[in-house]
C-alpha cells in the first residue's frame, strides 16, 4: 500500500515530496470520535475529518440507508427529473433554513455550492433588469473553495497565485479577527460596526450598480475561527438591503450543528438570501452540498423560459441524499444541536486552560469550532518575523500532534493557528484528551522557540 500510494495517489493540498523518505499515513477504520491507521495506532479525530463528521465514525444506520437506496435506485440525475430522496431532503433542509429559504439546489460539495451561488446572483440580476451587478465582496483571508470562481472569491493570495489570472470582479474587506483589530481594539461592538461598514465602503467604491453579492461565513474558518462581533450581521443585512446586494451565508463548515444550530445564521439571528452548505449534511459519509435560496432570488427563474443553466452530474445523487436523511435522523434522535449548546462552554473553558502557555496568544471560536493562535511574543501580540521559523514551528506542531494521537490542523494561512472541530458527539473526556495533548506539544514548541 505504501508503494502504491507513492506511485499513484496524488493527495490533495499535499507536498508530495514530503513522503519521499517517510510513510504516508493510511487511515483504515473509524469508530465514534476516533480513527485508526494501518499500523493500528489510534487518533482522536479532533477535526471531524475536515469539519465534516458530525455524528462520529462507523454509523451503521447511514451505511444501511446507502445499501437500501443502491438496491432501489443507484443513480439518476436531477436534470429535469426528480427522485424521492432528493425531494425529501430538499423539503427537510428548507424546513431547517431560516425565513423563506425554501429552494434547494444540490451540488456534490462546498466549492460547487459557492460557485452556484455566484452564478445564481449574476443571473438573478440579469433576469431582473440589472445586468451590470456581477461583483462579489468577501473578507480578507477567507476561504470559499478551489474552483476558479470560488477561488477568486477566496482571500488567500498563496493558493491563488499559481492559477492567476482568475475570474475578475471580486473584492476583499476586513474580517472580524478582534484579537488583531486594527481599530477599536478595546470595544468589540464598535469594531464589529466598523468591520461591517467597510462592506458599505467597498460597495460605494465599486458602485452599487456593479455589486451582486456579499459572501460571509458565520464564523470565518481560515485565519483561525473568527466569530462575529455583536451586531455585525445585523448591520451587514442592513447594508445589503440598502444597496440591493444579495447576502450569501457560506456555511460549508458552520451548518449542521457545528455551532449548535442547523445553520449558523440562526445562531446569530440573520436571514441571508442564500446559504451554501456541504460537509455536515452527510457527516462526510458521502459527497453532497447545496445552495439554499430564498423566494426572492428564485422568483425570476420560475417565469416563462428562464432557466438556471447550471448543474452537476452527481448533484443530488440518490445514494448521497438517502445518506443525508439518515444522518439528519441521527441529529434529531440524539439531540446533537442541544448537546453542542450544553457542552460548548465546557469545551471553551477546557481549551482556554492553554492560555497559560507563552506561545498561546488567543483561544477563540463558538460551538465545537475553535482556533488557538500561536505567537512568539504574547505580551505584544507579536508576529513571527521569520516565515521560515513559523513554517518550521507549524511543521513540528503538526507532526508531534499526530505522533501523540491527535488529528487536528496546524494552519499557516494568516497568523499560525491550531484548529479543533471534533465530532459533535464529543464530551468532556475528549475535551480533556485534546487539552492534554495540545499542552504537551505546544510546551515542546515553546522550548524550541
Amino acid at each position: 500500500m505504501q508503494a502504491a500510494a507513492r506511485k499513484h495517489l496524488w493527495m490533495h493540498f499535499t507536498k508530495m515530496s514530503a513522503y519521499d523518505a517517510k510513510d504516508v499515513p493510511i487511515m483504515v477504520r473509524g469508530e465514534g470520535a476516533y480513527v485508526w491507521d494501518s499500523t493500528g495506532k489510534r487518533y482522536l479525530d479532533a477535526l471531524a475529518g475536515l469539519y465534516a463528521n458530525q455524528v462520529g465514525h462507523g454509523r451503521g444506520e447511514i451505511a444501511e440507508a446507502a445499501a437500501r437506496q443502491t438496491k432501489q435506485l443507484g443513480y439518476m440525475p436531477i436534470w429535469s427529473f426528480a427522485h424521492p430522496s432528493a425531494i425529501e431532503l430538499a423539503e427537510r433542509i428548507a424546513g431547517y433554513a431560516p425565513g423563506d429559504l425554501n429552494r434547494v439546489f444540490f451540488t456534490t460539495g462546498g466549492g460547487e455550492a459557492v460557485e452556484s451561488a455566484w452564478k445564481l446572483a449574476k443571473q438573478y440580476f440579469k433576469l431582473t433588469g440589472r445586468p451590470t451587478k456581477h461583483k462579489v465582496i468577501s473578507r480578507s483571508i477567507a476561504y470559499h473553495g478551489t474552483s476558479h470562481g470560488a477561488l477568486s472569491i477566496t482571500g488567500l493570495a498563496g493558493i491563488k497565485a499559481p492559477y492567476e489570472p482568475l475570474v475578475p470582479s471580486t473584492f476583499r474587506v476586513p474580517n472580524t479577527n478582534f484579537y488583531r483589530a486594527p481599530i477599536h481594539d478595546d470595544d468589540v461592538k464598535a469594531f464589529g460596526r466598523w468591520a461591517a461598514d467597510q462592506i458599505a465602503v467597498a460597495i460605494e467604491n465599486e458602485g452599487a450598480d456593479t455589486v451582486a453579492a456579499v459572501i460571509l461565513e458565520p464564523v470565518q474558518n481560515s485565519g483561525g475561527c473568527f466569530p462575529p462581533p455583536p451586531g455585525y450581521f445585523e448591520r451587514v443585512r442592513e447594508i445589503c438591503d440598502e444597496y440591493d446586494v444579495l447576502m450569501i451565508s457560506d456555511e460549508v463548515i458552520c451548518a449542521f450543528g457545528r455551532l449548535g444550530h442547523m445553520f449558523g445564521a440562526e445562531r446569530y439571528g440573520y436571514e441571508p438570501d442564500m446559504i451554501t452548505c456541504a460537509k455536515g449534511i452527510t457527516s462526510g459519509y458521502a459527497p453532497l452540498g447545496a445552495t439554499i435560496v430564498n423566494e426572492k432570488v428564485f422568483a425570476p427563474f420560475a417565469k416563462g423560459d428562464n432557466t438556471f443553466l447550471h448543474g452537476y452530474t452527481f448533484g443530488g445523487h440518490p445514494v448521497a441524499t438517502a445518506m443525508a436523511l439518515a444522518n439528519l435522523d441521527i441529529f434529531e434522535r440524539e439531540g446533537l444541536n442541544a448537546h453542542v449548546l450544553a457542552n460548548e462552554n465546557a469545551f471553551r473553558s477546557t481549551l482556554e486552560k492553554l492560555a497559560d502557555l507563552p506561545i498561546v496568544g488567543d483561544v477563540r471560536g463558538e460551538g465545537y469550532f475553535y482556533g488557538i493562535e500561536l505567537v512568539p511574543d504574547k505580551e505584544n501580540k507579536g508576529h513571527f518575523k521569520d516565515n521560515e521559523t513559523e513554517l518550521e514551528m507549524l511543521d513540528f506542531v503538526s507532526r508531534r500532534l499526530l505522533e501523540a494521537g491527535l488529528y487536528c490542523r496546524a494552519d499557516g494561512r494568516g497568523d499560525p493557528v491550531v484548529q479543533v472541530a471534533p465530532p459533535l458527539i464529543c464530551d468532556q473526556e475528549q475535551f480533556d484528551e485534546m487539552e492534554h495533548i495540545l499542552r504537551s506539544v505546544l510546551s515542546e514548541a515553546c522550548e524550541r522557540l
